[in-house]
């Protein structure tokens, strides 16, 4: 059984219509997934509905056989299955690294505090991050933020890993130390699903590549036969327009 179902999800604004039309896919336990797609699509709206920060106007969302979509009342006890890491870090500004980590399991999974502190830091050592455990978030660099709050997602010991655009922010040279961390992540088989337009890093850590364009699915398929040989004119294009960017960028450097 797939650890996440997605069946038929609508999603839908009054403003802007329709954002997600009928979305349908399964996530098996230790698969990473790697969303694509042009902005505004949807990507970023689907991780959002997972981890029930989006109400759905249709469908179902389960996990582990469960229904979880729309469930107000004990969301809060879902989301600890389900971390997810933003673009924007979300730390709190007045607490320190450590207690910005410690902060969920304690208050939300009522654990014992040592138990978390000794795998908070350990956790903190993983990602380069201990000697900075009584820093403070304005003291860090993007890249060490976003690292920090990849460690407090994972210390709630969540079932499945989101990423939500998660170098955007960043400079080109803290990229590299973020992806470094989703990657090791990866190779211990954690159950993962990324938004990205770190094209090279999906081919890397992808086993499964799902295209989204105008709110559905467009295309999906393992990173090598997608791109290398996208199967729509659609998927093509895109795959284009980021070559010309890249060539584009390299040219201006000249």
């Amino acid at each position: 059984m797939a650890i996440l179902e997605i069946k038929n999800l609508v999603k839908s604004y009054k403003e802007a219509g329709g954002i997600l039309k009928g979305v349908s896919m399964n996530v098996e336990r230790g698969e990473v997934v790697v969303i694509l797609g042009p902005s505004g699509c949807g990507k970023s709206t689907l991780l959002r509905c997972i981890n029930g920060l989006e109400s759905i106007q249709g469908g179902q969302i389960l996990l582990d056989g469960e229904v979880i979509s729309n469930r107000q009342k004990d969301m809060h006890l879902v989301r600890q299955k389900i971390g997810m890491v933003f673009q924007s870090y979300d730390l709190f500004p007045n607490l320190t690294v450590l207690k910005n980590v410690l902060l969920g399991p304690i208050k939300a999974q009522k654990r014992d505090k040592a138990e978390v502190t000794a795998q908070a830091e350990k956790l903190l050592d993983r990602v380069g991050l201990l000697e900075k455990k009584n820093a403070y978030p304005r003291q860090l660099s993007g890249g060490q933020r976003q690292r920090v709050a990849i460690v407090r997602a994972l210390c709630m010991n969540p079932e499945i890993l989101l990423f939500d655009e998660v170098t955007a922010a960043l400079d080109p040279e803290m990229v590299r130390e973020v992806l470094d961390v989703m990657m090791a992540l990866a190779k211990e088989n954690r159950t993962m699903l990324i938004v990205t337009h770190q094209l090279e890093f999906a081919r890397a850590v992808a086993d499964r590549i799902v295209f989204i364009d105008d709110g559905v699915i467009v295309e999906e398929g393992k990173p090598d036969e997608f791109f290398s040989s996208p199967k729509t004119e659609r998927a093509q294009k895109f795959l284009d327009a980021f070559k010309f960017e890249k060539r584009s960028t390299y040219a201006e450097g000249i």
